[in-house]
């Protein structure tokens, strides 16, 4: 059986881009010196590539970016959005209805409406820029960069992370996190790893030290 490295053993991360991601992507983006976002994947469905979930008064809600038809092996950086479907809408409704009376939403919101404002095409284009948003408000200069190529076996000492986050298996399989429970906006249980957004709304910048 292949030993499963840490990453303590291992200085360097390679993950794909994820939209609004979860607090296990932050917590091995900042236990990491560096990290590398794969560019030259193709695109998995049902993936955290286009979807995220927050925490409404009714129920976890998962928010889709629709996209567009897909060729087989459709490299993920040609993946495009189907706006047709008003997804900006509807996204950002849910996240006033859900966080509009938290205590940070008034600070974060803004930088969050201006995202859905943008007409996007690609969604690979949408998620490096919500990235570049949240290594922001975690206040991290850690280096993020993209691969130059598509490599199965990544070169030593770095720990290959892509598609071990899996949408599908949210909680209780985590890679990176150790959840830690903080006050959220809704119901007496807490529910772990939602996206960042959840924590940056209602922790504002303690967020991160939830993370690490």
């Amino acid at each position: 059986m292949e030993k499963y490295q840490t990453p303590t053993e291992l200085s360097e991360l390679l993950i794909e881009l994820h939209y609004w991601p979860g607090l296990d992507f932050f917590s091995g983006l900042l236990t990491h010196d560096q990290t590398w976002i794969e560019a030259h994947e193709h695109y998995q469905k049902q993936s955290y590539r286009n979807r995220c979930y927050v925490l409404t008064a009714n129920k976890i809600d998962c928010l889709t970016v629709p996209v567009q038809s897909l060729a087989p092996h459709q490299p993920i950086r040609e993946v495009q959005i189907d706006n047709s479907q008003h997804w900006q809408d509807r996204h950002w409704r849910c996240l006033q209805a859900a966080y509009g009376k938290a205590p940070f939403f008034d600070y974060y919101g803004p930088d969050v409406q201006a995202v859905f404002r943008k007409n996007w095409t690609y969604l690979f284009d949408l998620n490096w820029e919500i990235l570049t948003i949240c290594r922001k408000w975690l206040r991290t200069k850690l280096p993020v960069n993209l691969t130059e190529c598509y490599e199965k076996v990544p070169a030593a000492g770095i720990f290959d992370a892509r598609s071990r986050l899996n949408a599908r298996k949210r909680t209780g399989n985590y890679t990176f996190y150790q959840p830690s429970p903080y006050a959220q906006n809704f119901g007496p249980d807490f529910v772990p790893n939602l996206s960042l957004l959840d924590i940056m709304f209602c922790q504002g910048p303690e967020a991160r030290r939830y993370l690490i």
